[in-house]
């Protein structure tokens, strides 16, 4: 199916069963297991009637087509003003890596991530490595059937609720820094596995801590193969520079017009008009790319600072139309404005971007000025 006619599809059928997907009509949380068992029944629904299969390899739980499929289903999905179930956030961003990294692994779990009943996560950051992932320390000690992973992970987003972690470990020494890396496919109900919620301060439990203490992960659960995490880490980095992006733009027009009819001032939603279509533009360009099976290289860091900005000036927009977020931090989308303003930090601070995007892209020359 083309992208034009499966959007067509969506849309009629959103439209008519709009009475019985009432109760997922976006709304803010504070307990993300809350949330999550919400919403699961819709993703249920779009599963059962065909729409989650879409964009996906049809030998593997999919239905074929163009990953632009899916991009179709996050927009009509938001533009209704539903909720999108947490399930397709991190299979955007994981599911693709596991295709290209550990195939069996993306095989196995596909149909049930399609169905909304499999939860992912992804473990890189430590509390004492965050941007700098070559300095990390939590363990991976080879064993006779696998490894052995002691260490603690934080800031994992969907920690509290996934069932399947992403996760980056030290398998070389220190001074190996990003060539000691590697990737592996853990089981959150492993013994030795716990996680514990972070307070955030918009009020909800949305990131967690990680801890490991001699955790074992078999053999065939390596992606990517021993000693290449840092390979495996930096080619996902480009679905959040591209379907997952996709997701959020869509997510901020939603917003946006929201705020159009509540009455925010014009300059501030004209700006964040102009920074949320910046963003589509960029992610419809790296979604083409990924969905053609090539990388991104590191123009993607622009997409990311591009983000961080449409994100902030977005919710700014909705403050202007008189929404209380900071007199009422439990009000409506008191959330989503501190969530923006995180977007600076999470998957890349903006500092390490622009780096990044003077070195690698402009080729400015080092030193200082």
């Amino acid at each position: 199916m083309n992208p034009a006619a499966f959007r067509e599809s969506v849309t009629a059928w959103l439209a008519g069963h709009a009475d019985e997907l009432e109760p997922f009509r976006a709304r803010p949380f504070t307990v993300l297991a809350e949330h999550v068992e919400r919403l699961r029944p819709f993703h249920r629904r779009l599963y059962d009637a065909g729409f989650t299969r879409a964009g996906w390899p049809a030998d593997s739980g999919g239905s074929g087509g163009s990953a632009l499929l899916r991009g179709v289903l996050y927009d009509e999905i938001l533009a209704a003003g539903y909720d999108l179930p947490r399930g397709f956030e991190f299979a955007e961003i994981i599911v693709p890596t596991l295709f290209d990294f550990a195939p069996h692994l993306a095989r196995r779990h596909l149909p049930a991530i399609l169905r909304g009943d499999l939860l992912m996560c992804q473990g890189f950051s430590e509390p004492g490595s965050g941007s700098d992932l070559g300095s990390l320390t939590t363990r991976a000690v080879p064993d006779r059937d696998g490894f052995r992973v002691t260490g603690q992970k934080t800031w994992i987003g969907n920690g509290a609720v996934a069932d399947w972690c992403l996760l980056l470990a030290r398998t070389g020494d220190r001074a190996s820094r990003h060539r000691g890396l590697t990737m592996l496919w853990i089981d959150m109900t492993s013994p030795g596995l716990s996680t514990r919620p972070i307070a955030m301060a918009d009020g909800t439990d949305e990131l967690a801590e990680l801890y490991l203490d001699d955790v074992a992960v078999p053999a065939e659960h390596v992606v990517g193969g021993v000693g290449q995490g840092w390979a495996v880490a930096m080619h996902l980095l480009q679905f959040e520079r591209s379907t997952w992006a996709w997701q959020r733009q869509a997510h901020l027009l939603a917003t946006l017009s929201t705020a159009a009819r509540e009455g925010a001032r014009p300059a501030a939603l004209g700006t964040a008009f102009l920074d949320a279509l910046a963003l589509r533009a960029l992610s419809l360009e790296a979604l083409l790319t990924t969905a053609a099976g090539h990388p991104l290289g590191p123009a993607s860091s622009v997409t990311k600072l591009v983000l961080s900005t449409a994100e902030r000036s977005a919710l700014d927009a909705r403050l202007s139309a008189g929404d209380p977020i900071l007199t009422d931090p439990a009000g409506h989308h008191a959330a989503e404005w501190f969530h923006a303003r995180s977007t600076s930090v999470f998957g890349g601070a903006a500092e390490i971007q622009r780096d990044l995007v003077a070195d690698r892209v402009l080729g400015l020359p080092r030193g200082s000025a």
